[in-house]
């Protein structure tokens, strides 16, 4: 129990640390120009932390649905056996519409950040 408590806090730390860095090196683009628009940087920094946020939950969110849906069909397929093709038909097509949840995140952080419609409004 405490070895996962301390994987678990160890992979927080880390993930903390690559979202904190990625912010600050995104933003430092202009720094190295000689002029620095905090306003742009911190939009920068902002969705870069947003972009994280929304990729990791939706793969929570998908990983979760999976587990949910693998062990229904599992339990449904160990009580009728004779069902298990259209058992496991349904369970495909339902897979990959929680798969398609995940994709729709991705898609929704690339768009953050590299058409964010935020920068356009402060130049």
């Amino acid at each position: 129990m405490v070895k996962t408590v301390k994987v678990f806090a160890s992979a927080v730390i880390g993930i903390l640390f690559v979202m904190f860095f990625a912010s600050l090196a995104m933003a430092a683009e202009k720094a190295a120009a000689g002029t620095v628009d905090y306003t742009r940087a911190i939009v920068l920094a902002s969705s870069v932390f947003a972009a994280g946020l929304a990729v990791g939950l939706g793969a929570i969110g998908a990983g979760f649905g999976m587990g949910q849906g693998l062990s229904g069909a599992t339990t449904a397929v160990g009580r009728n056996p004779e069902a298990q093709g259209k058992i496991l038909l349904t369970m495909m097509v339902g897979l990959a519409m929680i798969e398609s949840v995940a994709i729709y995140a991705l898609v929704i952080a690339l768009v953050v950040i590299y058409a964010n419609p935020l920068l356009k409004l402060i130049t």
